[in-house]
C-alpha cells in the first residue's frame, strides 16, 4: 500500500493547462446552463444560484451583492502576499437566439450573444484550480462575477459594494479579465498596451420646428431636413476636427420624427452614441457635437434640445500587466499564438471602472470555430454567434496562471 501523502498540483503552466483541459466538460456544462436560462440587467437570481453552486465545496469567502445579482468569492492562502482580482461578467442581450446550437436559449428575446456565459464558466473553472494549488500560493485571489455589464454599469455597483476592498482593509493590487471573441483564431490570445476598448456615450438630440400641412412647408418650419443636415455635419465634424491618431467614431443609430404623410411635425429626434479614447477627444467631440447642432438648427431658424449623456470610459491596459499578461500566456500556450493588437476596438467596456482603480488588463481570447471565414463568421452581439468552445480550456488556465504568477513573482 501506498501510504506517501497525495501530491499537490503542479504549479506549471503545462500542468495548469492540463488540468484545465481535464475540467473542460465541467466548465462546457456550467456554460450550457447559464447559456440555455440568459438573464438581462442587475438582477440575475437563476445565474447567480448556478455560480454560487458551482463553487460550493471550495474553501472560499463567498458574498453576494446586495443592490444587484453578484457573487464576490476570495481565495486565501494563508500567507502574506499581494491581491489579485478576476472578473466575469454574467449579463445577457435582448435578442432572439439564432444560433442552432443544442443549448440555444429557451428564454424567448434573451441570448448569451456577447459570451458572458463563457467568461463565468471559466472563471468558475478557475477558482477550482487555483483552489487546489492553495498551497503554492502567497497572497488572496478576488473572482468577482458582476451583472449589468451591457447595460447599467455592474462594475462600478460592485466598487461602491467593496469588491476592491478586503474585510482586514487590504486593497486590490491588480486585475485581470478576458473577453471571447470570434473574430480571431480559436485558443490565441490578443491584447495590447494602453486603449482596449473605447469610452461609449450617449447622444439624444430634438430638434423643434414649428408644424404644419405638408403641402405648405413655407407656413411651417420642418425639423426633418433640419435633423439630417445636422446628421451630415456631424461626421465631417469628425473627420476634420478629430485627429485619426486619437479617434472618435460618431454613429447616429435612430431618427424619429411624424405620425403621418401629410403632417410637418413639430419635433426630429436623433439618437446615437460617440467613442473616444482620451479624456481630451472625449471632451472636444462632446462639446462639438452642442456646437454643431445649435449651429446647423439656429442656421435654419430652428432650435435643438441636447442631451449628451457619459457611460462608461476607456479601457486602458497597464502597460506593465499587459506585457505580464503576454509573458504568462506566451508561456502557457506558447509566445506563436499570444498577439499584439495594433489598433484598440471602439466597442466598450465596463471594467474600465476597475481599471481606473487598479492596475491591470482585458486580454481577448479567440473562439472561431474551425474552418470558418474570418470575414463571415458571426461575432458578437450577433444572434448567430458560436463560439468554439475548446478555447475555454485555454482561457480557463489563463485566468489561473496569470493568479499564480502574480502573487508568486
Amino acid at each position: 500500500m501506498n501510504t506517501s501523502p497525495p501530491q499537490a498540483p503542479d504549479n506549471e503552466p503545462g500542468s495548469v493547462l492540463a488540468d484545465a483541459q481535464r475540467l473542460l466538460p465541467d466548465v462546457i456544462a456550467v456554460r450550457r446552463a447559464i447559456h440555455r436560462a440568459p438573464e438581462l440587467g442587475r438582477h440575475l437570481p437563476r445565474t447567480q444560484q448556478t455560480v454560487l453552486n458551482a463553487l460550493d465545496g471550495l474553501d472560499l469567502t463567498v458574498s453576494r451583492g446586495k443592490r444587484l445579482s453578484s457573487v464576490v468569492a476570495t481565495l486565501d492562502s494563508g500567507r502574506p502576499g499581494r491581491t489579485i482580482l478576476l472578473r466575469a461578467d454574467m449579463d445577457a442581450l435582448p435578442q432572439q437566439d439564432d444560433s442552432g446550437v443544442d443549448f440555444a436559449s429557451e428564454i424567448p428575446g434573451v441570448m448569451h450573444a456577447c459570451g458572458h456565459d463563457t467568461h463565468t464558466a471559466m472563471l468558475i473553472g478557475a477558482a477550482r484550480l487555483l483552489a487546489d494549488r492553495r498551497a503554492g500560493l502567497a497572497g488572496r485571489v478576488v473572482f468577482m462575477f458582476q451583472p449589468a455589464e451591457e447595460a447599467g454599469g455592474g462594475a462600478q455597483h460592485m466598487i461602491d459594494e467593496g469588491v476592491l476592498t478586503l474585510p482586514d482593509g487590504a486593497t486590490v493590487d491588480a486585475a485581470f479579465a478576458l473577453h471571447i471573441t470570434t473574430r480571431h483564431d480559436t485558443g490565441t490570445v490578443h491584447l495590447r498596451p494602453g486603449p482596449l476598448f473605447a469610452a461609449a456615450d450617449l447622444m439624444h438630440l430634438t430638434v423643434r420646428g414649428r408644424s404644419g400641412h405638408a403641402s405648405t412647408p413655407h407656413r411651417a418650419l420642418d425639423p426633418i431636413p433640419v435633423a439630417c443636415e445636422i446628421v451630415q455635419a456631424l461626421q465631417t465634424m469628425v473627420t476634420r476636427t478629430v485627429s485619426v491618431f486619437d479617434p472618435a467614431v460618431v454613429t447616429v443609430a435612430r431618427i424619429t420624427a411624424g405620425t403621418t404623410t401629410n403632417i410637418i411635425p413639430d419635433t426630429a429626434e436623433i439618437s446615437g452614441t460617440f467613442r473616444t479614447l482620451s479624456p481630451h477627444t472625449r471632451t472636444a467631440v462632446r462639446e462639438g457635437i452642442e456646437r454643431v447642432a445649435r449651429g446647423v438648427a439656429s442656421a435654419h431658424g430652428a432650435t435643438v434640445e441636447t442631451n449628451l449623456i457619459e457611460s462608461y470610459p476607456p479601457v486602458v491596459n497597464d502597460a506593465d500587466f499587459a506585457a505580464f499578461v503576454t509573458d504568462v500566456a506566451g508561456a502557457l500556450i506558447g509566445p506563436a499564438r499570444v498577439h499584439h493588437m495594433p489598433e484598440p476596438v471602439m466597442g466598450a467596456e465596463d471594467f474600465s471602472y476597475v481599471l481606473q482603480h487598479v492596475p491591470g488588463a482585458m486580454a481577448f481570447l479567440g473562439a472561431r470555430p474551425a474552418g470558418r471565414d474570418p470575414e463571415q463568421t458571426p461575432d458578437n452581439h450577433s444572434s448567430r454567434v458560436v463560439y468554439d468552445e475548446e478555447a475555454m480550456a485555454i482561457g480557463t488556465a489563463l485566468y489561473a496562471t496569470v493568479a499564480q504568477e502574480f502573487l508568486g513573482s
